[in-house]
């Protein structure tokens, strides 16, 4: 149905395009708003972090297990057991380890220590500000449906700044994929992807300086928007943004140094490794040829491979096709398991036009329904098929050598 509304959009007369577009997007969203987080219980980690804080209290200094911050324990995040057993609570709830008449507990990992960054934790801390620790997940549920049309707003802007069709949003604005990981279940990727795409609008725009703060923040929300930088690189007044969200990133982490000390790292070294990147268990296609560390090598060569070609060949004026490429080889190298992380690419596909890098979302999308590898392995080769094939048959030959020109750093004028 989504594919279908959105081709039925390309005929709608211009003038009513982007008001059908922002009521689609008001009425998805709302509609995502129904009930709780159904696939992931990542926002009772949000919910948590941001009431810890509103104690005075580091995210990174304890774990929810912990007994040092019990009088902060909300009962819907931390109930009591029934009948001494978790067991009629599942799959919502786990327990929390503290013997048969404790508790049960909505986060997951609760022996360990938070795994996001401080940018994060500020947008944890932000919606948590302004409700009572007894409110659920609503908050991050109405802060993502409000981070979401604002993204739909900001690519609107976007392509009637650049003379493109703005039926292109509705691949943002209606997705289901969006509604049900920025709004449902309230993933803090949606804040990273709307502060990446704000900070490349902001450089291509002519200011690198505001663009860089936002990519700074961008990386300190989730590391993954790091990728938006490459392409944005062609003209080197654009290069200030470097310095600036390097800058950003750090400044971000000061307070929390300063509260808690290395611990800031939080559970990433160990979500890592638990999610099989040390060892190249975790690259899906990758491992049918590579095993290992042999593996992550050739995963991180794939990675600066594809930055180099999305830097060379981004038009510094329209970059967006080299952020699909790049974000996109990355996802098909990395195959992360989770629908979420599609988040930074879509609109990227909005401002390229490059509709067929959304299979690479859709593949990653199926792998949340269906978490089989070798299902998963089939998803992506056959994202892949589309990319090139439509790449094939859209690209002429004298793009192909211009193309060639300028990954050999040869002037245009050698181009035949």
């Amino acid at each position: 149905m989504f594919v279908v509304a959105v081709l039925a959009l390309r005929f709608v007369p211009a003038r009513w395009t982007t008001a059908l577009v922002v009521v689609g997007a008001v009425v998805v969203g709302v509609a995502a708003l129904a009930g709780p987080p159904n696939t992931s219980t990542d926002s009772a980690r949000y919910a948590w972090d941001g009431i810890v804080q509103q104690a005075g209290v580091s995210p990174y200094a304890h774990t929810p297990q912990s007994t040092a911050l019990t009088g902060l324990r909300p009962d819907w995040l931390f109930p009591d057991k029934v009948d001494g057993t978790c067991e009629p609570l599942k799959p919502r709830y786990r327990g929390l380890g503290d013997g048969a008449d404790g508790h049960c507990v909505a986060i997951n990992r609760p022996d360990v220590t938070t795994i996001y960054p401080p940018m994060a934790q500020l947008w944890f801390a932000g919606v948590r500000a302004f409700v009572p620790a007894t409110a659920q997940y609503m908050p991050f549920q109405v802060a993502g449906l409000l981070l979401s049309l604002g993204v739909t707003l900001g690519l609107l802007a976007v392509l009637r700044r650049t003379g493109r069709p703005t039926w292109w949003a509705a691949l943002w604005a209606w997705s289901p994929l969006v509604a049900a990981e920025a709004v449902t279940n309230s993933h803090v990727d949606a804040l990273g992807a709307a502060l990446a795409t704000a900070g490349a609008v902001l450089v291509v725009f002519g200011r690198p300086i505001w663009g860089g703060i936002a990519l700074g923040a961008a990386t300190a929300t989730k590391l993954i928007p790091a990728l938006v930088y490459p392409p944005l690189l062609g003209r080197w007044r654009h290069w200030w943004a470097i310095p600036v969200g390097i800058a950003v990133f750090g400044l971000l982490y000061v307070p929390y140094v300063i509260s808690t000390g290395p611990a800031v790292l939080g559970y990433l070294p160990g979500y890592l490794s638990e999610e099989g990147y040390e060892d190249g268990s975790r690259f899906a296609l990758v491992s049918l040829v590579f095993h290992g560390d042999a593996a992550t090598v050739v995963v991180g060569l794939l990675v600066l491979a594809a930055a180099f070609v999305a830097w060379r060949l981004s038009d510094p004026s329209r970059p967006w096709s080299g952020e699909v490429l790049l974000i996109g080889v990355t996802f098909l190298a990395v195959t992360p398991r989770y629908p979420w992380y599609a988040l930074l690419l879509i609109p990227f596909v909005v401002l390229s036009g490059r509709w067929e890098w959304s299979a690479v979302a859709l593949a990653i999308a199926l792998r949340g329904v269906w978490p089989s590898t070798d299902a998963y392995r089939w998803w992506l080769l056959a994202a892949v098929a589309v990319v090139l094939a439509v790449t094939l048959v859209r690209t002429s030959r004298t793009d192909w050598q211009r193309w060639w020109a300028r990954l050999t750093f040869r002037s245009p004028e050698h181009v035949r």
